[in-house]
């Protein structure tokens, strides 16, 4: 199997080498310039090089990509002119998801895997009203109450509310009115069908990273074309994934290819609007999450979108036509033509203005790491249809789907709002947030590998959530704790490992017969702590 994945052609063939996919990377340019296209042929070129895929279909035409392409005597043409010299058209092993379940297999998580932070700002929540949040998300830890979906969030809020006076001693002052507000807000985000995405059964990571029997690896495309009219929404999500694979993937060091590649298409949507402290959580997550297996690659129209810290980060780069009618237009052009590394047969901020649709400057880390000259290139048309498909072919690719009845239907089982009710039995729950037994992942269904090992049951420790993944292969070992799964639970508002209620129980006894002094301290060092992840 090849080392590589051809992207297209200048002088001569411009490559990504997999051993560096890892390192990130940007696709870039003007709208109409190609940049779908671009996605397209890269993400077909991972799957068949037995890398998975996750990307978010903006505009509805990514779906493509389970459809074999339309004969086309120039697009075949190209692709032998820039030594693609097998090239056919060949659908792809996709999975089609959406968040709202109408496009796609439903795509949920937890009230208490999205934790308190990346809610608020999902919520456009200020600082009081995210530190009242945190505090019901730590009411429903200590008392063992289970959040999953918007009725056990609003169950608790209210529970919150209702107990208002009696738990200022103990966790700050909560007002009524500053709940009302995060309850209206809720019923906004409801409102845009937000509820949807939270429920069980929750996604679980493996099954984005499926592989088919002959090798290649699933591409999974996530309809965004209406959780995008959302945008705090559709980033909070692509944020929340982000994190989840960061804390819950063991370290892995470099490996021959990667074992995932994350496409963040519309990539400005991030950091629009977003604190300092989120941007910077977000530069540690890119940073450090190639040590687990997973290529970011940023899709959006000017390289300026990005933070400085950011798109230092990115190794790998595309960068198609951009415009420069306006001062701030010439501005751009220039700081896109200093980031890459200069080639003297190239004006590289003269090109840039006259790139040709399919046409991109393209330079890639090489085995040494250092990046390659940049280079004007003919990119390789992708085998797969572009464009959208029909309903009728969307239908058809579900019913096929390796995942088909899998996550179709959701679950409700007993949680915080049934508790609070008053309707719940009386078996005691298994940890904080979680109780009773929660639904589990088979085999791969397609028959073939995934690309991680087989996933043991869920220690109680973890209070169901998706279980800890063993060590796979390659350098660098270690499981998936230490800093990569402390700077996870600060993305997501988490702690770290929960505990049962028995020992729950046994501490809450320890704490109230504890002495002055401890307490003291305590309070002063969760102070501090909450105050590092709470401030803006």
């Amino acid at each position: 199997m090849a080392d590589h994945i051809l992207i297209g052609a200048g002088d001569g063939p411009c490559t990504l080498l997999l051993s560096r996919a890892n390192r990130h990377g940007l696709v870039a340019g003007a709208t109409g310039t190609g940049k779908t296209v671009t996605l397209q042929t890269l993400a077909e070129g991972f799957s068949r090089a037995g890398v998975p895929v996750f990307c978010a279909d903006i505009k509805g035409d990514l779906a493509g990509l389970s459809q074999p392409g339309r004969p086309n005597p120039k697009m075949e043409q190209r692709a032998h002119e820039l030594g693609e010299a097998d090239f056919a058209y060949e659908p792809s092993p996709a999975i089609l998801w959406d968040v709202f379940g109408q496009q796609g297999h439903p795509l949920r998580a937890t009230v208490a895997e999205m934790g308190p932070l990346l809610l608020a700002r999902m919520l456009e929540l200020n600082e009081t009203q995210e530190g009242v949040l945190t505090i019901a998300f730590k009411l429903a830890d200590d008392e063992g109450l289970l959040l999953l979906d918007f009725k056990d969030l609003r169950a608790i809020l209210t529970h919150v509310a209702e107990r208002a006076s009696e738990l200022g001693a103990t966790y700050g002052n909560v007002s009524k009115a500053t709940i009302g507000t995060i309850q209206r807000r809720l019923l906004m985000l409801e409102q845009a069908g937000g509820e949807q995405f939270f429920g069980e059964p929750a996604l679980s990571l493996a099954d984005l990273m499926l592989l088919t029997p002959d090798g290649r690896g699933a591409i999974n495309v996530l309809a965004a074309d209406k959780l995008v009219a959302s945008p705090r929404l559709y980033a909070t999500f692509l944020l929340w994934l982000l994190s989840e694979l960061f804390e819950d993937l063991p370290e892995v060091g470099d490996l021959p290819k990667p074992k995932l590649v994350f496409f963040f298409d519309e990539a400005h949507l991030l950091f629009r609007d977003a604190p300092k402290a989120l941007v910077e959580k977000v530069e540690t997550v890119v940073r450090l999450i190639r040590s687990k297996g997973v290529g970011i690659y940023f899709v959006t129209q000017n390289p300026l979108d990005l933070p400085p810290t950011v798109l230092g980060q990115l190794g790998n780069r595309v960068q198609h036509a951009l415009r420069a009618f306006t001062p701030a237009e010439q501005k751009a052009v220039r700081a896109a033509a200093e980031t890459f590394r200069p080639n003297p047969k190239l004006r590289v901020e003269d090109a840039i203005t006259h790139l040709g649709v399919g046409e991109a400057l393209v330079s890639t880390l090489q085995a040494d790491g250092t990046p390659s000259p940049v280079e004007r290139a003919r990119i390789l048309p992708p085998r797969g249809r572009i464009g959208a498909i029909t309903p009728e072919e969307r239908a058809a690719a579900l019913r096929a789907s390796p995942l088909s009845g899998r996550y179709d239907e959701a679950i409700d089982r007993e949680s915080a709002y049934e508790r609070l009710q008053g309707r719940a039995t009386a078996a005691p729950a298994t940890g904080p947030w979680r109780s009773g037994p929660a639904p589990t992942r088979d085999s791969n269904p397609w028959g073939g590998a995934t690309s991680l090992p087989p996933l043991p049951a869920p220690p109680p420790a973890r209070s169901g959530r998706i279980p800890q993944i063993p060590q796979g292969g390659g350098q660098g070992g270690g499981q998936g704790g230490g800093m990569g799964g402390i700077l996870g639970d600060i993305l997501t508002g988490r702690g770290g490992k929960r505990e049962g209620a028995a020992e729950t129980m046994a501490k809450s006894a320890a704490r109230s017969i504890g002495s002055s002094v401890g307490r003291q301290i305590s309070q002063a060092v969760l102070r501090g702590v909450l105050g590092s992840i709470l401030k803006r």
